[in-house]
């Protein structure tokens, strides 16, 4: 005959419900239970411990709470169970007590030897209700929950280091925030979670993952991640690249921008300058003689193309400053190469290259070296292609009726998807390029455009587009606004996990939101060093006592620098 939770868990009793809300439930501890280590569930496990999970019997389920305080209160000698304790005097007497904070139902199947965990429950207990601790099964079956467990991203030190597992579908399909501090982790989290799903996806499937994630990478961190023999390859693409390495020159032509993009980086004003860089734009667009061409349409032209067009369409004297900045992005010899190249670049070409082929044989990764860009024009760049793998998703759909699942990784997004001003009429670069992100975060998953962020500044971040984000990796986070600002995104009741985020370690965060059946606590898989970007702290006593040898030959970086290597 079968056992009801009650008749299973007498002897893994630790207290009694005595307060009972929708989102708070308070525990009083027996005077017997545990003051540090549980020794009766097999193995050892710290108890009481915050942030730890608790069960309490509900009828023919359990529900799941989360300790998120342990305190102490004086109070008159409590009775004990099976004891006559009623001569005693009623002296002061510390009591423990914690908070509970419930996530959910633990449900048993018909064998008993596994458990189903399901998010939310409308099944609260009564005041006097058993508090009882979980077995081991019990544990793994909670942090383990969640159908499609495919990718295993780290172990729960909170479970009994019960192996933790993501869906791709959930973590990548309805956009990923991985934040902290810097050194807290985060470029190992994202470069770890590309090349575990794609190492997942690769066993299962019979070549190479029809994969394509693209890192938009502004420190050239990520090219060491995936390089050389590596069997997870990628595409970079950068300034100045190696062909030893197999890298490519990044190419951006000026004729993928569009109008919106245009009149953001030349500042052209509303009244009198945008109307004649649109004509002029409709222009040299139109002149490969296609009725649907539009002054958005990418259709190739060059730099001096476009300057003879604004130079016919602009005779006014208000339009001086607009050519003079024209003139200045088509001369400068560290912008030129990546958009006004002399080589027409075929816009088919470009799109199997940073996008990928069918079944991408070349590779599931495309890294974007943005490291080595002018600062005057790395936001427009940014926005450039962001936009367009957008559209180039979108048109698949329209084209396909099915989408292409994509992966767009934003690095530093505090300074690519920063908050702005909406109400100013001339908008800048660094606001066309978070629109874009913005847009993005709001249409991409109906086009298989997932979207990753990475920051250390989080209150910087756009409003509209980390309120899209419904998975988040959270790493150490100090800073009280950035705390802040990731408070208002969760529930209350599961604020008390996220008081560990000032102290938590490296390859340590809280994985919550979609992509997780709950909150949990993950150390994440260890990346090997040559497998982990290149984002090391500075070595400054090791060089300083020459334990690491750093030489200097300042000749050989001013030739470079100068334009005069050989």
């Amino acid at each position: 005959m079968s056992q009801t939770p009650f008749e299973q868990t007498r002897e893994l009793r630790i207290g009694t419900v005595d307060f009972v809300s929708p989102d708070e439930i308070k525990v009083s501890l027996e005077v017997e239970a545990p003051e540090s280590v549980v020794l009766n569930l097999g193995v050892p496990r710290p108890f009481p411990r915050v942030n730890s999970y608790l069960l309490i019997p509900v009828d023919e389920i359990f529900l799941v709470g989360q300790v998120e305080w342990i305190t102490i209160e004086h109070s008159p000698f409590p009775k004990r169970r099976g004891m006559q304790d009623f001569g005693l005097v009623d002296l002061p007497y510390p009591l423990r007590r914690l908070r509970l904070n419930p996530l959910g139902t633990l449900r048993a199947h018909p064998d008993k030897t596994e458990h189903t965990f399901t998010r939310g429950t409308n099944a609260l207990p009564s005041l006097g209700s058993s508090v009882v601790l979980p077995t081991e099964p019990q544990l793994r079956s909670i942090v383990e929950s969640g159908e499609h467990r495919r990718v295993k991203i780290g172990t729960s030190p909170l479970a009994g280091d019960a192996e933790v597992y993501v869906d791709p579908d959930r973590l990548f399909g309805r956009h990923l925030a991985v934040l902290g501090n810097t050194g807290s982790g985060k470029s190992c989290s994202i470069a770890g979670l590309i090349r575990w799903s794609l190492e997942q996806a690769r066993q299962q499937s019979s070549g190479h993952p029809n994969a394509r994630f693209i890192v938009l990478d502004p420190n050239g961190e990520y090219s060491r991640a995936f390089n050389g023999d590596d069997p997870v390859k990628a595409r970079i693409f950068k300034i100045n690249p190696s062909e030893d390495k197999g890298e490519m020159d990044l190419k951006v032509p000026l004729w993928f921008w569009n109008s919106a993009e245009w009149c953001a980086f030349l500042q052209a004003s509303s009244q009198s300058q945008r109307p004649s860089l649109l004509n002029a734009l409709r222009e040299v667009r139109s002149n490969q003689e296609k009725s649907d061409v539009n002054v958005d349409t990418p259709q190739f032209f060059n730099g001096e193309s476009l300057r003879n067009a604004v130079n016919n369409h602009c005779q006014s004297h208000h339009c001086y400053s607009l050519k003079l900045r024209l003139e200045e992005l088509i001369n400068d010899i560290r912008i030129k190469p990546i958009v006004d190249s002399e080589i027409k670049i075929d816009l088919n070409k470009w799109l199997e290259d940073y996008i990928g082929k069918s079944n991408n044989e070349q590779g599931s990764i495309s890294i974007i070296d943005l490291s080595l860009v002018s600062s005057d024009v790395v936001h427009i760049i940014t926005a450039v292609i962001a936009r367009m793998v957008f559209e180039a998703l979108q048109r698949y759909v329209k084209l396909n009726q099915v989408s292409l699942p994509t992966v767009l990784v934003m690095e530093e997004a505090h300074t690519f998807v920063k908050r702005y001003r909406q109400e100013v009429d001339n908008q800048d670069a660094a606001t066309i390029c978070c629109q874009a992100f913005e847009r993005i975060a709001r249409e991409g998953r109906k086009f298989g455009l997932g979207l990753v962020l990475s920051s250390q500044r989080p209150s910087e971040l756009s409003p509209s587009v980390l309120s899209q984000c419904n998975s988040f990796v959270l790493h150490r986070i100090s800073n009280d606004r950035d705390q802040e600002i990731i408070h208002r995104f969760v529930p209350d009741n599961l604020r008390g996990l996220l008081r560990e985020l000032p102290s938590l370690p490296s390859r340590s965060a809280i994985l919550l939101g979609w992509a997780s059946e709950l909150p949990v606590l993950v150390t994440m898989n260890d990346l090997p060093e040559a497998q982990q970007p290149r984002s090391d702290d500075p070595e400054f006593w090791d060089v300083w006592t020459g334990t690491k040898n750093r030489s200097v030959d300042w000749q050989e970086f001013a030739n470079d620098w100068q334009g005069n290597s050989e």
